[in-house]
């Protein structure tokens, strides 16, 4: 999906611009390959916009890259091609001085606070962390900081003086938002923040980070990568769809997820427990369906998902589908020579 216009909607300038982003691995061992060690392309060609105070999310089954594409726009891995653009930057060409002080800007959230926070640091000295480095304020004023963090995520002044090990798991990642929100972000990249939780924690988390989203004076933009339909509902304004390293389909998640083009974000969404039996006639097909994705170091010619697609036919065994954009404010679009109807998702009805 090579992009040329905004996916960001109408009125809004992208905070973040991806445009592009290619990363390729070679396999670890080559003896199921005759010997040879092939290329996995783990990110293939994947663009896409956020603007400030907004949430995108990348969904998928494992393996679809969007950890990995996090991973890049944090520069945490470089990237094979591609332009990443962050608050008007250049983000890849930073030389390392600047970007070590442009990464005050950016925050991050992992899947398990268990192990994201060292255990032999006290919280306050965790959730301060990010100023001392970036040398914001002095000692008394990042104290104060502190405490105003871990009161914003609903934690008692004395966390500060008590180490991970001694709070819960919901907590824990109270604290390691405290510490993403420490030095005023525009942008916070939150991966699998909440898988780890249990079901009853998990609410109360994304309703802190919603919160949290309108109050901070920066309104950070959230980059939320995660499989959870339910939580990609309650927290993303807009939802792109990643399969075999691919964005498939984009838009806002209200119409990405209540009408699904693609026929990949059709099965994810009829995958759900519960979901096919509340009036999705093509839910139990999908499934029937659906089988295990193909190896991303020898994937199908054609539409790398047409072995899965019920809808498949010549066309998608052979080329690769090119990208639609719907007219209109949104900037819906989708990957498909034949896509699903407009209008036969009901996950918002279903789930509400």
């Amino acid at each position: 999906m090579t992009a040329v216009a905004s996916f960001a909607g109408a009125g809004r300038e992208p905070l973040l611009c991806v445009r592009g982003l290619t990363k390729s691995f070679r396999a670890s061992r080559a003896v199921l390959w005759g010997g040879t060690r092939r290329e996995v392309r783990a990110v293939s060609d994947v663009s896409f916009d956020l603007v400030s105070g907004r949430t995108l999310a990348l969904v998928g089954e494992s393996g679809s890259g969007k950890s990995t594409t996090a991973r890049l726009v944090l520069r945490l891995l470089a990237p094979d091609g591609g332009k990443v653009r962050f608050d008007g930057r250049d983000w890849f060409a930073l030389p390392l001085s600047d970007l070590n002080r442009a990464r005050r800007d950016v925050g991050v959230v992992f899947q398990d606070p268990g192990s994201s926070l060292n255990p032999r640091m006290k919280v306050g000295t965790i959730v301060g962390e990010p100023l001392a480095i970036h040398r914001i304020g002095t000692r008394a004023e990042r104290r104060e900081r502190v405490g105003a963090l871990l009161n914003a995520v609903g934690l008692p002044p004395q966390a500060a003086e008590r180490r991970p090990e001694e709070f819960s798991g919901g907590q824990r990642q109270r604290i390691a938002i405290a510490r993403a929100l420490a030095t005023e972000p525009k942008l916070i990249v939150l991966d699998e923040p909440v898988s780890a939780l249990d079901v009853s924690i998990r609410a109360q988390v994304l309703n802190l980070l919603l919160e949290l989203q309108e109050t901070t004076p920066s309104r950070p933009a959230y980059l939320f990568i995660g499989h959870d339909l339910g939580v990609v509902k309650h927290l993303a304004d807009r939802t792109a769809v990643m399969y075999l390293g691919r964005i498939v389909e984009e838009g806002p998640t209200r119409e990405v997820l209540g009408s699904p083009r693609h026929p990949y974000t059709a099965l994810l969404l009829a995958s759900r427990p519960g979901l096919g039996r509340r009036g999705d006639p093509g839910a139990s097909r999908r499934r029937r369906a659906a089988g295990e994705p193909p190896s991303s170091a020898s994937p199908p010619p054609g539409c790398p998902f047409h072995p899965r697609c019920p809808r498949a036919g010549d066309l998608c065994r052979e080329q690769y589908p090119v990208e639609r954009i719907e007219p209109g404010e949104s900037a819906r679009r989708f990957a498909c020579h034949d896509p699903e109807p407009p209008s036969t998702g009901n996950f918002f009805r279903a789930s509400s």
